[in-house]
């Protein structure tokens, strides 16, 4: 048997089969039993036949069952589980749920090292398992005085080809790694998470090789002439920053993605002021900036060959005697003017200055990523994030990523009716368009400041980058999507076959007007 290993951080990739699993030495392991799978000879084989024989497991339930000191296995806990799924994202998603399930019930055991097998994997399963551990096993420490982090140090996953599956392996963790960073960012309260700490998680994300950041304070964003960014900041008495990455993966001369982050670490609504019920959520409102933050911690452990560049407004939305009031009208950075209707309608103030910006940079593609309105959250719930965009094989691309990662998102309409709610009689146009089709008519307002030339994405994240409840906390929602996308961005012979069928297979129309038929 070949004992190829991959090591990366805390995870480390094994071939190694059921029998060698008995061996290995372990706190605890997981067997994750497929539907198709056929017990051989060695204990743990014979442990899962007698489950299910005996029916105290079901492969298709997800559901976990333990057992201590079953013979002739090395490891004291064995944690059977079914995942009830084939190799499509509806089958990794019910693997993630069951190995999460499974991990879940080995929370307060003191697991150090665990062993994670899935026999016949493929690539789909080691990352949903990667996922599964790494977000079951996350704490949030930075403001609790007697927390402990997690317990785990190491977690194997033993598959039986590991070069078939190592560059899967390989994203899965970097990805994990850039998600809980964009967790922990949305989870640390808005008086920690200010945008002075963003600038400064970028400055230390910028340490890597092929990383730049520069941060510009409020006498530089005021020379640059972002009158809506500063329109929203000026009520706080927190420095707004305008953070500006660079990864540098491929020659400098072809263009670069660029990511764009709504950063507000704390919005109050302003004058137009929230209800006081479930306001500490809106901490979370700067999700967009930390999914572009981990996004760029995964580019730093991956190196794919692509160029990338992060925008990140940052600031905080609060009434005060400067704040911005209702019926003031802005001059963006493009020159166009505002009137602003309502002052809870601000992220797209403060990313439509950043969606100027990333003119300069001739981008290949330009993505926001938004928690922007909550129509979003009514159409959607929290199962997808709302995708906008002008550009078919650019929406197919990232639709692709999403669903491969298990971080799906919906492509929403954008025809240009639904612009005409936002006519001012004082400006060039409202920030708001009334209660209906909220979702469209907001990425309608940010369509105005990208180039038509220019392949264009919003996300929509209100619904997808926290849970409330009794899950409060953080998502790292969609740092999987966009890594995703830009890995495969990274692959030009792919990418070329693909963008050849999403020709064929783009729609007549995009927004009224003929879909151009292949992203530059």
């Amino acid at each position: 048997m070949t004992r190829e290993t991959t090591w990366i951080m805390d995870f480390e990739l094994k071939n190694l089969d059921l029998a060698g699993a008995a061996r290995e030495k372990a706190d605890a392991i997981v067997v994750v039993v497929p539907p198709d799978w056929r017990p051989g000879r060695d204990p743990i084989s014979r442990l899962a036949a007698d489950a299910l024989q005996s029916q105290a497991l079901d492969r298709k339930n997800g559901k976990p069952l333990a057992c201590w000191r079953p013979d002739g296995v090395a490891c004291p806990r064995v944690v059977l589980v079914g995942s009830g799924g084939d190799a499509t994202p509806a089958g990794w998603r019910k693997l993630k749920s069951a190995v999460a399930a499974a991990v879940a019930g080995l929370r307060d055991a003191g697991v150090r090292r665990l062993l994670v097998c899935l026999p016949g994997a493929t690539s789909g399963d080691v990352r949903s398992a990667v996922m599964a551990v790494r977000e079951t096993t996350y704490v949030y420490t930075e403001t609790r005085s007697k927390a402990e982090g997690r317990a785990l140090r190491k977690a194997v996953i033993a598959v039986a080809d590991a070069p078939a599956v190592r560059e899967s392996f390989r994203e899965a963790v970097a990805t994990a790694m850039g998600i809980e960073l964009a967790r922990g960012l949305g989870d640390m309260p808005p008086n920690f998470a200010t945008p002075t700490r963003l600038a400064l998680e970028a400055r230390r994300i910028a340490r890597s090789p092929g990383i730049r950041c520069q941060v510009l304070g409020a006498s530089q964003i005021r020379k640059l002439g972002m009158g809506a960014f500063l329109g929203v900041a000026r009520g706080s008495r927190e420095e707004p920053k305008f953070i500006i990455l660079h990864y540098t993966g491929a020659p400098a001369a072809e263009a670069p993605v660029v990511l764009v982050g709504k950063g507000i670490t704390f919005d109050s609504g302003g004058i137009s002021i929230k209800p006081a019920a479930d306001m500490d959520e809106m901490k979370f409102d700067m999700s967009g900036a930390g999914s572009v933050l981990g996004t760029f911690r995964a580019l730093a452990e991956l190196r794919p060959r692509v160029n990338v560049v992060g925008l990140i407004p940052a600031c905080e939305n609060l009434p005060d005697g400067l704040a911005l009031k209702p019926g003031d009208v802005l001059e963006t950075l493009s020159g166009q003017t505002v009137e602003v209707l309502n002052t809870d309608a601000e992220g797209r103030l403060i990313l439509c200055d950043a969606l100027t910006y990333a003119k300069r940079f001739k981008p290949r593609a330009v993505i926001d990523i938004a928690t922007l309105t909550g129509a979003c959250v009514v159409a959607l719930g929290a199962v997808r994030s709302g995708l906008f965009s002008n550009d078919d094989p650019l929406a197919l691309a990232l639709q692709e990523a999403g669903e491969a990662c298990l971080d799906p998102c919906w492509r929403m309409p954008l025809d240009d009716a639904y612009g005409d709610g936002l006519r001012s009689h004082f400006a060039d146009m409202a920030n708001v368009a009334g209660r209906m089709a909220g979702a469209v008519t907001a990425a309608k307002f940010l369509q105005r400041f990208v180039s038509d030339d220019t392949p264009w994405a919003h996300l929509d994240i209100a619904g997808t980058a926290w849970r409330g409840g009794a899950a409060k906390g953080s998502t790292g929602r969609p740092v999987g999507l966009l890594v995703h996308y830009l890995v495969q961005q990274a692959r030009p012979a792919r990418t070329a076959a693909r963008k050849a069928t999403r020709q064929m297979a783009a729609t007549p129309t995009r927004g009224g007007r003929p879909a151009r038929k292949a992203a530059r």
